[in-house]
C-alpha cells in the first residue's frame, strides 16, 4: 500500500506530513536528515508506549539517536502541569540540548503537553509529532497548537510551535477502541461540514468501510482530512482568522468536557455533541434549514457518536464555561455556525438566548 506525504508550507516552518503503513518502523531513517543533535526524548503514555515504544526506540536506536523516555499516565486529566514537569525535569536530568528532539508518541494529550515541552524547553527544542489515534491524526498532530489545560478551562495554557514531521502510522488505529476510534470520526466529519460538501458525501456513503479500519480507505481518509488543514493552516496559522473554523463544535463541546469533568466525555464526543448543537443554533439563526441538521445528527450518529449533552448542567452552567472558552473576544462568545455542508462562518454576535435554545434541544 502506498505511503502519502504531504507537505505543510510555512516558509522556514514547513514540514511533511507522512501517512501510511508501517511507518513506525522506518521512523529513524526518516528523521536522519532533518535533526542536527542525537538527543530525542519520547513521550508517551502507559496505554501506548507497552504497544508500540520498542518498535520506536529500535529503529531510533539503529538510526545513531541516544534516547530517554518519559511515560505519563494516560487521560485527559493529566494534561497539566504536573506532567508538563515531568517531562522536563527528566530530559534536564539528562542534559538535553537545544539541538535535542521532544518525540510524542501518542494521541492528543501527549502531543499537546509534549509540544509545550518542546517549545518551552531552553526557549525551543525539536518536535516531532507521531500520532496514534484518529483523533490526534487528523487533527491535533497537524498545525501547531501546543498546550495543557486549566481546572477552569480546557487549553487555556500552551503556545504556537510547529514540529519537524509528522508520521502517521495507520496501523496503530487497528490498537484503539470503537469508543475512541470514533471519537476521531467526531474531527473528520468536522472538515466536511466547514469545508468540502463531497468529503461529507464520501463520509455518508463509506462510513462501514470506515468503521471496519480499511486501510486504504483510512489513508485516503487522513490525507484528505491533513490536506484541508493543512492549506487552512498555511493561510492562517495562527488563527487569526480562517483557521477559526476549525473550531466548529468546540466552545460547545469544550464547555461539556470542562462541566462532565476531564475524560468523563471524550473530546470528540463533545466535539461531536457541539457540532450538532451548533447546527441546530444555525438553524434557529435560519443560516441552514432543518433537513441539513438532521445530516449533520445522522451522520455523526453512524460513527458512534453521541448528540445530547448530560441534562445535570443547566443552560447557564454552559453559557458560564462557554464565556471561558480561549476564543471569547470582547467579552463575546464566538461561535462556529454551518451554513450548507462545506460551508462555515464566525459569530460573535449571536444572543445567549439562542444559545440556551440549541444546547436544550440537544440535552438528556
Amino acid at each position: 500500500m502506498a505511503i502519502k506525504t504531504l507537505p505543510l508550507l510555512l516558509g522556514d516552518r514547513s514540514y511533511d506530513i507522512v501517512i501510511g503503513p508501517n511507518l513506525l518502523e522506518s521512523i529513524g531513517d526518516r528523521l536522519q536528515p532533518i535533526l542536527k543533535g542525537r538527543q530525542i526524548g519520547v513521550v508517551s503514555n502507559e496505554t501506548v508506549a507497552p504497544l508500540y515504544l520498542s518498535q520506536v526506540l529500535d529503529s531510533l536506536h539503529k538510526s545513531g539517536f541516544s534516547t530517554v523516555q518519559v511515560i505519563l499516565p494516560d487521560g485527559e486529566r493529566y494534561k497539566n502541569w504536573e506532567s508538563l514537569q515531568a517531562i522536563f525535569d527528566v530530559l534536564i536530568k539528562n542534559s538535553f540540548e537545544r539541538s535535542a528532539t521532544i518525540l510524542a508518541l501518542g494521541g492528543g494529550v501527549i502531543g499537546d503537553i509534549s509540544g509545550y515541552a518542546a517549545a518551552s524547553l531552553l526557549r525551543g527544542v525539536n518536535f516531532v509529532q507521531v500520532p496514534t489515534t484518529l483523533l490526534s491524526q487528523v487533527d491535533a498532530s497537524v498545525g501547531g497548537k501546543t498546550g495543557i489545560n486549566h481546572p477552569l478551562g480546557k487549553n487555556l495554557i500552551g503556545a504556537f510551535y510547529q514540529p519537524k514531521m509528522v508520521v502517521m502510522d495507520t496501523g496503530t488505529l487497528n490498537s484503539l477502541s470503537l469508543r475512541d476510534f470514533s471519537s476521531g470520526m467526531a474531527e473528520v466529519i468536522k472538515y466536511g461540514i466547514i469545508w468540502d460538501a463531497s468529503f461529507f458525501s464520501y463520509l455518508e456513503d463509506n462510513m462501514a468501510a470506515i468503521m471496519k479500519k480499511d486501510q486504504a480507505t483510512l489513508t485516503h481518509l487522513l490525507y484528505t482530512c491533513c490536506a484541508i488543514k493543512a492549506q487552512v493552516v498555511a493561510e492562517d496559522e495562527r488563527e487569526s482568522g480562517t483557521r477559526a473554523l476549525l473550531n466548529l463544535g468546540h466552545t460547545f463541546g469544550h464547555a461539556i468536557e470542562t462541566l462532565a469533568g476531564y475524560g468523563n466525555i471524550l473530546h470528540g464526543e463533545g466535539v461531536a455533541i457541539g457540532m450538532v448543537m451548533a447546527a441546530q443554533l444555525a438553524q434557529i439563526r435560519g443560516l441552514c434549514d432543518q433537513q441539513t441538521v438532521q445530516r449533520i445528527q445522522k451522520l455523526i450518529k453512524n460513527a458512534g457518536l453521541p448528540t445530547t449533552a448530560p441534562s445535570h448542567f443547566s443552560p447557564d452552567d454552559y453559557i458560564e464555561a462557554m464565556g471561558r472558552d480561549k476564543k471569547v473576544s470582547g467579552g463575546k462568545i464566538r461561535v462556529i455556525l454551518n451554513g450548507a455542508i462545506g460551508q462555515a462562518k464566525i459569530y460573535s454576535d449571536v444572543p445567549h438566548k439562542q444559545i440556551k435554545e440549541a444546547i436544550v434541544a440537544h440535552t438528556d
